[in-house]
């Protein structure tokens, strides 16, 4: 009777492994992405001190930066 339960569920359970490994692979890239923009805003201060940006240039890019962080971390996310 086992195997036949076993036979019977395969499908369903190859369905659920698969859907597990997209969202795991989702939730990497989400924690990748916001590494990302992480090292571009410590870049983007590193400049700034430096000289090598204006105050408004900083300003802009900084507010685009951290929307696209914003987006990451939103409510209902989840990143590891």
């Amino acid at each position: 009777m086992f195997i036949v339960d076993d036979v019977l569920m395969a499908p369903a359970r190859g369905l659920l492994w698969i859907f597990q490994e997209i969202h795991r692979a989702a939730q990497e890239e989400m924690v990748n992405d916001a590494e990302s923009i992480t090292a571009e805003l410590s870049a983007l201060y590193m400049k700034l001190e430096t000289g090598k940006l204006t105050e408004e240039e900083f300003a802009a890019e900084e507010k685009m930066l951290l929307e696209r962080l914003d987006k990451i971390h939103k409510p209902g996310r989840r990143i590891r």
